[in-house]
């Protein structure tokens, strides 16, 4: 009889084109299902993640389901899955859930860190975005408050998604430095699709002094994602905490 798992992985986007399955790309998602679907002899193996990465996008950490009924401990499952994938994807843990427990759709928050260098440094290329005009913290820290002003977030969401609702809250979000980086992190129940990246290049320009915060505040009431600003790169981009209700995951 078959047991619902709840795993806990980590991995570097950079060799990926996102977590979720596309026609003639690699992806997390196809990656561990292949690697776990063979080595559960099960060809109609799934997992389903606890949401989604673009392209280049890291997690340091993550959750998935999957339902299978294991021939083998979980601490073995966990070794060998670990031996035959990519060093840029692990497995941190693998434990039982109830079956209506839903990677995705019962997490209730999600927390993302950006990381912007000050200085050039080559050890921290692949993570770190290097941004050489000088920008106002405390104007972007402003721009955060705004946030919390708002629930419609259609500006920053990419164009033609399928989601029903472009509706989020967001439970924190701000601006600090640290170890020679500026680091954004912003914490909500939920994200739209390019949503934090676009955010971020926003409010750049905010703390460029392209945008005023009365400005920021128009982009987002405009619900128009051409209002908003670009997008800056995904492989800054770390989706770090994932939440879900006291008692389902398991103390470490």
């Amino acid at each position: 009889m078959k047991q619902r798992y709840f795993a806990e992985i980590a991995y570097d986007g950079t060799a990926y084109h996102g977590w979720q399955y596309q026609p003639n790309a690699i992806t997390v998602q196809e990656k561990l299902t292949t690697t776990l679907g063979k080595i559960l002899n099960a060809p109609d193996f799934k997992v389903q993640g606890c949401g989604r990465t673009d392209t280049g996008v890291h997690a340091s950490q993550f959750f998935l389901h999957f339902d299978a009924d294991l021939n083998m401990t979980i601490e073995k499952l966990i070794f060998v899955s670990n031996q035959i994938l990519k060093k840029d994807i692990v497995i941190k843990r693998v434990f039982p859930v109830g079956e209506k427990m839903h990677a995705r759709y019962s997490a209730t928050a999600r927390r993302y860190h950006y990381y912007f260098g000050t200085e050039l440094n080559p050890f921290d290329r692949l993570y770190v975005s290097y941004f050489k005009q000088p920008v106002n913290i405390e104007k972007m820290q402003e721009a955060c408050k705004v946030l919390f002003e708002y629930k419609d977030f259609t500006s920053f969401s990419r164009s033609n998604t399928d989601t029903k609702t472009n509706d989020c809250t967001i439970m924190d979000a701000k601006w600090y430095q640290e170890d020679g980086k500026i680091i954004f992190t912003i914490k909500a129940n939920r994200f739209l699709r390019n949503m934090v990246r676009a955010i971020v290049g926003t409010m750049l320009e905010v703390g460029e002094g392209k945008l005023t915060i009365d400005q920021f505040r128009e982009v987002i009431e405009k619900k128009d994602r051409s209002a908003a600003g670009k997008s800056v790169s995904g492989h800054s981009l770390f989706l770090s905490e994932v939440h879900y209700k006291e008692g389902i995951i398991p103390n470490v």
